[in-house]
């Protein structure tokens, strides 16, 4: 279990908000939280969650892992942070475009998850809390500070964009062509060999069109879905009253 402190929290949460000192018990230590984060995300950049461990993190630092440990209770506790890091502080809020500045957030979030694949592999354990976290939370919601939405819509509506960002990145990262080859033109000389035009007449057509001829552009697709969601988040906005800017 974690180390709970004062404030309820694990020590190593307390510690990204710079709510604690560092350990106080033995030596004067050599680590510090950050770097114990960054070198615990460079395994799993290089190596993947799966390599990852309390024991590979203190051989990249050159220490020991119950070193680590004064820091880092848990492992669930380095993954939080991991992520944290991996993403990042949020895009910026587009002023007065509820629209563009959710596009925006949506886009970084995709390619951030694309970018570090293990970041899907984090399972979701809770809320946010973590600096990075509540920092994208708020810039979500900026983004909607003037749409007239009330607080459980705006809520609503982050969570709606979030799922589809963190969904269409986890298909991008798994349907991945082996180097030199496409997915999709294979699939369709498949599909021409197992359906009966008669039988799957609309499929048929649509492998015909030729859309099937390369593969998808990842970026394109996500545009289209995002572009889907962002047109029902805009039809609650006539109904709740779309504010005025203040």
């Amino acid at each position: 279990m974690a180390e709970q402190t004062s404030t309820g929290l694990p020590r190593s949460i307390e510690a990204a908000w710079g709510l604690s000192e560092r350990p106080s018990r033995g030596p004067k230590p050599g680590l510090t939280l950050d770097r114990i984060v960054a070198a615990a995300i460079a395994v799993a950049d290089t190596e993947g969650l799966d390599a990852l461990s309390m024991g590979r993190v203190a051989k990249e630092l050159g220490s020991s892992a119950m070193s680590l440990y004064r820091y880092v209770t848990a492992k669930d506790e380095l993954l939080t942070l991991m992520v944290d890091a991996g993403f990042g502080p949020p895009p910026e809020p587009v002023p007065d475009d509820w629209r563009a500045g959710l596009t925006r957030w949506a886009q970084a979030e995709f390619m951030a998850l694309i970018t570090r694949p293990w970041l899907v592999q984090v399972p979701i354990t809770g809320p946010p809390v973590t600096p990075n976290q509540l920092g994208w939370l708020e810039s979500g919601l900026k983004s909607l500070s003037r749409t007239g939405l009330d607080s459980g819509a705006k809520m609503s509506a982050i969570l709606l964009v979030t799922g589809y960002s963190r969904n269409a990145a986890t298909l991008a990262i798994q349907i991945v062509a082996p180097p030199g080859e496409q997915i999709m033109p294979d699939y369709a000389a498949v599909i021409r060999k197992l359906i009966d035009p008669s039988t799957f007449p609309e499929l048929t057509a649509v492998v015909e069109s030729g859309i099937f001829d390369a593969d998808d552009d990842h970026s394109a697709e996500f545009d289209f879905g995002l572009d889907r969601i962002l047109d029902g988040v805009a039809a609650l906005l006539p109904a709740r009253g779309e504010a005025s800017p203040e």
